[in-house]
């Protein structure tokens, strides 16, 4: 495995927070046409959308900038950063124009860190510019 990459919430060229867990749901609805001599002749396709899930820790400033984030309808990439020394810098961009639509900032944890929830819509996805070759 290559533990030298994550996934991270960026801004413009600034990155705001890593992402500890990410769960993408993308949808590309079909209904097959039929036609009185035969069926399932053909498919007419609606519109793709993707949605996620992201979880992160909630200590720190990365949640209270979400969430602001979400309130301002911030639009935001989520990118792969890359461990280069101390340092972690962009590697690739994922999905573009990301929107929260709802957040959980915390739940009470007696033990270890609380974890932050939030849920979204990817606005731009599974362009050509997004798939690397």
């Amino acid at each position: 495995m290559d533990w030298n990459t994550r996934l991270q919430v960026q801004v413009g060229s600034t990155p705001i927070c890593p992402i500890d867990s990410f769960q993408p749901t993308i949808t590309t609805p079909a209904t097959p046409i039929h036609s009185v001599e035969a069926d399932n002749v053909g498919v007419s396709f609606g519109p793709r959308t993707a949605t996620f899930t992201m979880a992160l820790p909630a200590i720190g400033t990365a949640v209270a900038e979400l969430t602001r984030m979400a309130l301002d309808r911030t639009r935001f990439e989520i990118t792969v950063a890359e461990a280069d020394g101390d340092d972690w810098s962009f590697a690739k961009l994922l999905f573009r124009d990301c929107i929260i639509t709802s957040a959980n900032p915390s739940n009470v944890m007696i033990q270890g860190a609380p974890a932050a929830t939030f849920n979204g819509i990817i606005l731009a996805f599974g362009e050509d510019a997004d798939i690397e070759t």
